[in-house]
């Protein structure tokens, strides 16, 4: 059986975004649990869905960072701020 790949999952001209790799390890979920692959597919999906995985939470991880710096507030309980620069979670796909 051939799986079939969501529109939405296609990667532009770089690393996939964070929405896109979700939905491709979505994706990659339902096309495991049908359970009607080959045993060379399934392994090829699942080491892509880890790859997606690590990545993925990767982004998390830096954006609750970020956010937990957002919140950070100093003993007077005014905002602590720092420079934002975007180009961090850019080079992340998210």
């Amino acid at each position: 059986m051939t799986t079939k790949k969501s529109s939405r999952t296609k990667k532009s001209a770089g690393a996939p975004t964070f929405e896109a790799s979700i939905a491709r390890l979505n994706d990659i979920v339902e096309a495991l649990e049908t359970g009607d692959l080959p045993l060379e597919e399934s392994l090829s999906l699942v080491e892509e869905g880890i790859s997606l995985a690590k990545k993925s939470q990767a982004t998390l991880d830096k954006a609750e960072k970020r956010v937990e710096e957002l919140l950070e507030v100093n003993a007077e309980g005014e905002a602590i701020t720092r420079p934002f620069h975007t180009d961090d979670l850019a080079d992340e796909g998210g």
